[in-house]
């Protein structure tokens, strides 16, 4: 049967001159028009079948963002092989594993210094360099893609790791072929425009499921994209690629949040106190909205100059042509979000789901946005919330199951049928989710009561200036703490747990702070790869500070 590979492949033809593929280096554009990439897939087919590969083989990609990986990619599927897209920046023994989880036929890797590093933990797996693959040249006649039933597996992608041993969430044609449609619906709806003319950015590795989704849905939308080439230097690739819409993870929308404020923080005193003032009017306006106070002409006047004189020359250094950013993976503060919305008029719009929902579960609404929660569910999926608050999810996005793990794949269904996501939800009377935490991250001091970490460490981060990560614990211990991270010292921070804990019940109220020197990071195994926390590694390697904070 034809499929979604046939449809990208059939818009590089009919688009030869359109610009399907774009790195963007500093300040400059490598573009890709849909003939040569068209021509780049053929010849990545060439290289594949030189090494072995055949339909229902598995191939790793292991290489960061280019056009040469989404060329081996659509070569992969066009193939009727299976893509293993991993993470080129994470631990080598950790990408070791994945790819003796996977068993593929072949192995392809960004350079030698990539291999170097993979190999010696790897047995008998034939590996390739990415440049090799396009040492060819392209056949005059392109080949169709292979047909591929529904329920071929066309790409495996990892878990993260956070609360335990990565697992090859299985993907099919199927939920694809679901999913693709109803994101180009969803994109005409925020956009107004049926696609091919849209500037999108993406810097986010495209071995993610949501990242993928959004490549594969440009592609199918005969839409070109803007890659990231160096996340050092992000700042100055978004003015170089002036994007209308980019997929963000919260992380990104804080960090130019509290990049704004630290620079205000350097301007002239008067500079500094009218931010201040206005951001204190603001706050007391959402709260008169929210029918907890009275609206006060004098903060309504102070918000709009601010507006007029800061936040304008704010938005035109993030970029005045942004139309919206979309932003998941995990849940974003609904005081950064608003910041964005109301102050510096670009719109936000949350999209939630799991490798496991093919990347998608809920997509904001443009006209029914509500801060702090993220949108109603997409066409043909349904919610419902299970025991604890958990969100149980079923449709035709749901995975098959976990690459060669039957005990894994039935323990995350309900006995009849409904997957289990882990999270911890609210949905209110519009359909409209909120995301509270993980399920399996509540924390049960030795009062007894079930404690979220997330929205304590959101406040932690809201509250306290300077702090950059903050992990709340206190799992079987008489009370709660954090561990923070950032430009912070512990005696403003414990001073700043008052404030952190106004208005909380006794078994919220964190007690004790650590203040650690190294940052969490995935090099050093306390992140995932897509930047969350990993809470036992975490717990783990500050073992001895954890001790010291319950003597």
């Amino acid at each position: 049967m034809n499929h979604f590979v046939h449809k990208i492949l059939s818009n590089l033809e009919a688009w030869p001159d359109r610009i399907f593929a774009a790195e963007v280096h500093g300040t400059r554009l490598v573009s890709t028009e849909g003939r040569r990439l068209r021509a780049l897939v053929e010849i990545a087919r060439h290289g594949l079948r030189e090494r072995g590969v055949s339909a229902g083989d598995r191939v790793v990609l292991v290489a960061p963002n280019s056009t040469r990986w989404i060329a081996t990619d659509l070569a992969i599927l066009a193939e009727g092989a299976t893509v293993v897209p991993l993470y080129a920046r994470q631990d080598p023994k950790e990408l070791a594993g994945m790819i003796r989880d996977a068993d593929p036929k072949l192995v392809i890797t960004a350079d030698h210094a990539l291999e170097g590093a993979i190999r010696p933990h790897v047995d008998a797996v034939p590996f390739a360099l990415l440049p090799d693959l396009f040492a060819g040249t392209a056949p005059k006649e392109h080949e169709p893609a292979r047909a591929l039933a529904s329920d071929h597996v066309v790409t495996i992608i990892y878990t993260s790791g956070s609360s335990g041993e990565p697992k090859g969430v299985m993907t099919h044609v199927a939920n694809v072929e679901h999913m693709l449609p109803v994101l180009d619906v969803k994109l005409r709806e925020l956009s107004g425009v049926p696609g091919g003319s849209d500037r999108v950015f993406h810097y986010l590795p495209f071995c993610f499921a949501g990242s993928r989704m959004v490549l594969w849905g440009c592609l199918f939308r005969a839409n070109g994209i803007m890659m990231s080439t160096s996340l050092e230097n992000l700042a100055e690739e978004i003015k170089t690629a002036r994007p209308e819409y980019f997929l963000n993870v919260p992380a990104l929308l804080e960090r130019i949040k509290s990049g704004v404020e630290k620079k205000l923080a350097e301007r002239p005193y008067p500079v500094r106190v009218a931010y201040a003032e206005a951001i204190e009017a603001w706050r007391r306006l959402s709260l008169a909205k929210a029918g907890r106070g009275e609206t006060r002409k004098r903060d309504e006047l102070l918000v709009a100059a601010a507006k007029r004189v800061i936040f304008r020359s704010i938005r035109a250094q993030i970029g005045e042509q942004l139309k919206g950013l979309v932003c998941g993976s995990a849940p974003l503060p609904e005081e950064v979000q608003r910041w964005f919305v109301e102050l510096l008029e670009i719109p936000v719009f949350q999209v939630y789901g799991l490798t496991e929902t093919t990347a998608i579960v809920t997509i904001d609404r443009k006209d029914a946005v509500v801060p702090g929660r993220v949108g109603h569910a997409i066409r043909d999926v349904e919610m419902k919330l299970g025991d604890d608050g958990e969100l149980l999810v079923r449709g035709p996005n749901i995975f098959p199951g976990y690459f060669r793990r039957e005990e894994a794949s039935r323990a995350s269904f309900t006995d009849d049928g409904w997957f289990r996501t882990g999270d911890q939800c609210t949905i209110d009377e519009r359909g409209n989710l909120a995301i509270i935490g993980r399920v399996k991250n509540l924390l049960v001091p030795t009062s007894g009561h079930n404690v979220a970490p997330e929205p304590l460490e959101e406040r932690v981060l809201q509250t306290v200036p300077g702090v950059e990560q903050a992990v709340v614990i206190g799992h079987a211990r008489p009370y709660l703490a954090v561990i923070v991270t950032g430009d912070v010292d512990e005696r403003t921070m414990e001073a700043a747990l008052e404030k952190v804990n106004e208005g909380l019940p006794h078994y919220r109220r964190l007690r004790k702070a650590f203040v650690a020197k190294e940052k969490l990071t995935p090099e050093n195994g306390l992140l995932t790869a897509n930047q969350k926390l990993r809470r036992s590694a975490i717990e783990r390697h500050f073992a001895k500070e954890i001790d010291a904070l319950y003597a």
